[in-house]
């Protein structure tokens, strides 16, 4: 089963120290139990035992220290085991895996850095199971780093004085190291330093949200800095700060996927348990249907993450077509969460606000994910830098098995310049896609078809070009693509069956169609625009037998598979 099972967790691992990581997460989830998770939320209280845990186990300090700085072979920076672990994290409640998710951030400028002396301090800290924090956001520029107002300004005596404010600051109460990101008052340009939250000129003056989790409002006041302190300058620091963003929001997928499939669990018991006019829940063709089309959701989410994963893993200056597909596991398995659980509300309805319910706090926190490191929108708008030479310029590239090796990514801490995107080339997406012969995917490569066509014979004008509106229903339709090629490509690594699959493109062929209405509905949109959007409207191909395959062996299977104890 793709889907975790913390009762049965039997995935393969390269090394046993990974597996003993993910099992005594999980264990020591388990012995907390859902009661004191929930007491935990509704008290928002912080989360302290778990951070304990963490110090003495060394999780952060052998997933997240880079294998030069670690004390053994369990020390890498290894994706593979980053997303079990987020998953895992993400299964059992959004604010631990927000700790993990925002350390993750603020180690990366430090990885990233030539500064040595900082990034053996932070190897120690992590060792002492401490936490850290990314300082890029600002109260009246959010994530704009162009007008950020944090400022260093040069002392005569060469150290430097911070002054500024950052906003919105996960882990600004606890970070012994925060990556600061800011301006030089001289010179204007960017700049990356370490602050720490014990220093009296560190104010912490609030956290802005009501949760377990601390996200920090702070504010330097002539804030001392050193040349030590300093990560990075000029383009250096530019660069580190967008190549952070690249490598950590691709984990928000990963909170998502954990929390529907927690969530899921919950649902079809709750469903397959209760009676409604003298039948079941699960009886009700309309509830089968919503199970069905949420689990081919939430398995699509699972195999577009781990094949973004391999690609990953395999990045180099030759082949950075992760930074496609990064964006789309942001925007795309976010929002595929969200749906999945407007789905399961939607069977379970009033249930799904009881206090002791996990449901209760995933229906909160799944809204989160899609607004952090970036919008959804800003990641649309991302997705069309590729776009041309994604859908018409492809090139060849060696075959990319499944990456699931012990190893160091250290490609994602020396990528070098962030320009340049509009040159990243991939490989033909067609040659997923023709690997199959199923009903909904020829009915979809169909639909792409069109969408080509559309792009070259009714291309959008300049001024489209420029509408935002416009472009992020085009937008939607390209991500489709790569979302699709990737999980097909992911289906023969994890052999699944083709109901599955097929089943899968059913909502792929739907989701097409809507967004080709939506574009068809822009108020620029031309006629000849127009009749290509209705084209590419299209109904997925009805097969009730695999239908109900689907339900029987594959949903309705996961009744009573797993409940958190008590």
């Amino acid at each position: 089963m793709i889907l975790l099972d913390p009762k049965n967790h039997t995935r393969e691992y390269p090394d046993e120290k990974s597996k003993e990581i993910m099992l005594k997460t999980i264990e020591f989830f388990e012995n907390r139990g859902r009661q004191n998770l929930k007491d935990d939320d509704h008290e928002r209280t912080w989360y302290a035992d778990f951070l304990e845990f963490i110090k003495k186990e060394k999780i952060f300090a052998m997933l997240l220290t880079p294998s030069e700085y670690g004390e053994d072979e369990n020390y890498r920076w290894d994706t593979w085991r980053i997303c079990e672990f987020n998953e895992i994290l993400g299964f059992y409640g959004l604010c631990y895996w927000y700790t993990w998710q925002v350390s993750i951030l603020g180690l990366a400028p430090i990885w990233m850095s030539k500064n040595e002396e900082a990034k053996r301090k932070a190897a120690k800290l992590l060792r002492d199971g401490k936490i850290f924090a990314f300082g890029l956001s600002e109260r009246e520029h959010g994530a704009d780093i162009y007008s950020t107002g944090m400022a260093l300004t040069p002392q005569a005596d060469g150290t430097y004085r911070a002054n500024g404010e950052k906003y919105y600051i996960g882990n600004g109460n606890e970070a012994e190291m925060v990556s600061t990101f800011g301006k030089m008052s001289d010179t204007g340009d960017y700049v990356f330093f370490v602050s720490n939250f014990h220093h009296k000129q560190y104010e912490l003056v609030k956290n802005i949200i009501n949760s377990q989790s601390y996200v920090a409002d702070f504010k330097l006041s002539d804030y001392p800095v050193t040349e030590a302190d300093i990560l990075s300058k000029g383009r250096d620091a530019w660069d580190a700060a967008l190549n952070t963003v690249n490598v950590g929001k691709y984990n928000l997928g990963w909170g998502s996927i954990g929390i529907c499939t927690h969530a899921f669990y919950e649902a079809i018991d709750h469903a397959a348990n209760r009676r409604l006019y003298n039948m079941y829940v699960t009886d009700m063709p309309h509830v089968k249907r919503m199970f069905v089309d949420a689990y081919a959701r939430l398995v699509a989410m699972k195999l577009f993450g781990l094949r973004a994963a391999d690609y990953m893993r395999v990045a180099s200056p030759e082949d950075r077509r992760y930074l496609l597909y990064n964006p789309v596991m942001k925007m795309k398995v976010t929002t595929q969460g969200e749906e999945v659980m407007d789905l399961l509300w939607d069977v379970i309805a009033a249930k799904g606000f009881e206090k002791n319910m996990f449901f209760e706090m995933a229906v909160r926190d799944i809204r989160g994910l899609p607004k952090l490191e970036g919008t959804v929108h800003v990641n649309v708008m991302l997705v069309l830098k590729f776009m041309p030479n994604y859908l018409f310029n492809p090139v060849e590239y060696p075959d990319v098995p499944m990456q699931d090796g012990a190893g160091n990514d250290s490609f994602l801490f020396d990528q070098g310049p962030t320009k340049g995107l509009g040159k990243v080339q991939f490989h033909d997406y067609n040659i997923a896609y023709d690997g199959y012969d199923l009903p909904n995917v020829n009915v979809f490569k169909e639909q792409v078809k069109v969408f080509k066509e559309f792009l070259s014979k009714a291309t959008p004008s300049e001024k489209q070009g420029k509408d935002p509106d416009f472009l992020l229903a085009s937008g939607e339709l390209c991500t489709l693509v790569a979302y699709g090629q990737l999980i097909l490509e992911n289906a023969k690594i994890y052999n699944i069956g083709n109901d599955i699959t097929d089943q899968i493109f059913d909502f792929m062929v739907r989701d097409f169609s809507k967004f080709a209405l939506q574009l068809y509905s822009k108020p620029s949109t031309s006629s000849k625009q127009m009749d290509f959007c209705m084209k590419m409207i299209r109904k997925p191909a009805v097969d009730d037998a695999r239908y109900e395959r689907v339900w029987d062996n594959h949903v309705y299977t996961l009744k009573g598979v797993y409940e958190m104890n008590e």
